[in-house]
């Protein structure tokens, strides 16, 4: 006679359920958007501050002219794919369809793209000039830098607030980009988390939403320094930055004749992002400290 055991079975789930990770851009509503965005490149027309008022001191002058004061910024497409191919044999052996589930960690690999992108005009090199070949670095006066065994306080969001201001950047649709370091930081600060500090206080459910004039914003994709010392995060106005859309994220579900009828997912997406005006950005460095 057999044991009990013998009848004992496996079961499985009928679906499939995505691993914890970023689904959705945060940074995207933060810059702007470019739609109109054709050909090998595009040019952003801008005009600078130069013009000044000239004083008439007396009778009949000749009449002032300026040089114009036009700047361009330049903008290239990169285009990304993703690809998975379902076995037909693969699909026989399986319980449930991994169709749905590939295509949803697909697309949210796809706004996390974008995340890195805007990053990357944040604190990259632009290109500026006629042809756009002169490249525009990120500039040390818009760096607040690190010090050892600092992480984010209130004396550097006080201090990207003023480069902000002194600059005559305006105070709406201002952003914080951080990660959940920073926050942690900041709310073990009593500045931060006391009402008698704020008229509104900020802290709502452990998030931080507005603060000293910025929205903040989580990301976890905030990259590090060359030296992987110091967290960027950054300081910016809307204004500051452009993502270009040559095509929106668009995905594809079909059969392959040539593998033998194998489903692909697929998925593709062409956009860049570009930062347009250094004094509308402010790198903030930190070091991550042990929770």
């Amino acid at each position: 006679m057999g044991a009990p055991d013998v009848l004992a079975k496996k079961t499985y789930s009928d679906n499939i359920t995505l691993l914890a990770q970023q689904m959705t851009s945060t940074l995207r509503p933060t810059v702007m958007i470019d739609s109109n965005f054709k050909g090998l490149a595009k040019f952003v027309d801008q005009y600078g501050a130069a013009d000044d008022m000239i004083e008439l001191s007396g009778r009949y002058q000749d009449t002032p002219v300026q040089s114009g004061d036009h700047q361009r910024r330049m903008l290239t497409p990169r285009y990304f794919v993703g690809n998975t191919l379902e076995d037909p044999t693969d699909a026989l052996a399986m319980i449930t369809d991994p169709k749905g589930a590939y295509l949803q960690a697909k697309k949210a690999a796809a706004e996390r793209k974008i995340d890195d992108l805007i990053i990357g005009a944040l604190g990259g090199t632009a290109y500026k000039g006629v042809g756009g070949a002169t490249p525009v670095t990120f500039p040390a006066g818009q760096l607040i830098a690190g010090v050892a065994n600092t992480g984010m306080t209130k004396g550097y969001c006080i201090s990207a607030m003023r480069n902000l201001n002194h600059n005559q950047v305006e105070k709406s649709d201002r952003f914080m980009a951080h990660t959940a370091a920073q926050l942690q930081d900041l709310l073990l600060t009593t500045d931060v988390t006391s009402s008698d500090f704020n008229i509104v206080k900020p802290l709502y459910e452990g998030e931080l939403k507005t603060w000293l004039g910025f929205n903040w914003v989580p990301c976890e994709r905030l990259t590090q320094d060359a030296t992987a010392a110091y967290r960027e995060c950054f300081a910016y106005q809307k204004k500051g930055v452009v993502l270009g859309i040559q095509k929106e994220i668009e995905s594809r579900l079909d059969e392959r004749k040539d593998k033998n009828y194998a489903w692909q997912i697929y998925l593709k997406m062409c956009m860049n992002a570009t930062r347009l005006e250094e004094v509308r950005v402010v790198k903030i460095q930190c070091v991550e400290l042990a929770a």
